[in-house]
Order: structure tokens, then C-alpha cells, then sequence
């Protein structure tokens, strides 16, 4: 699932959308926008429900990438 570039871009840009260019706690961002993928809503406090490793990876990684590019 996380090949799918499409995907990944456009979940790096809704961490962007929603926390800005360079958000802080990048993991935790991310992790919650593909949450948000994967089950539909963001995250409660206490959700603990799995996502997809290597798209959060992948996610975590552009994003990453982008900060360091600026």
C-alpha cells in the first residue's frame, strides 16, 4: 500500500493542510492523518487501532524530506 505515491503525497499534504509546513511532533501528525486514512476519522486520545506501518512510514519519511528541503 505505501508504493502507491498518489497516496503519499496526498497525505503528506493534508499533514501540511492541517499542522502546516513544518509541524512539530511530525511522527505523532502523521500517524493521526493516516489514521484518519485508514479508519475514516482522527484519532480519539485513548484509540490505539492499527494502521498500515509502511504508509506511515512513507508518509513520515516525505514529510520528513520536505522539512529538510525548506
Amino acid at each position: 500500500m505505501a508504493k502507491d505515491s498518489t497516496l503519499v503525497t496526498a497525505l503528506v499534504e493534508r499533514v501540511q493542510t492541517i499542522y502546516g509546513p513544518q509541524p512539530s511532533d511530525i511522527e505523532r501528525k502523521c500517524w493521526t492523518v493516516v489514521h484518519e486514512h485508514h479508519h475514516g476519522a482522527m484519532p480519539t486520545e485513548y484509540d490505539i487501532r492499527e494502521i498500515d506501518e509502511d504508509l506511515y512510514l512513507a508518509v513520515l519519511e516525505t514529510v520528513r524530506d520536505s522539512i529538510q528541503d525548506s
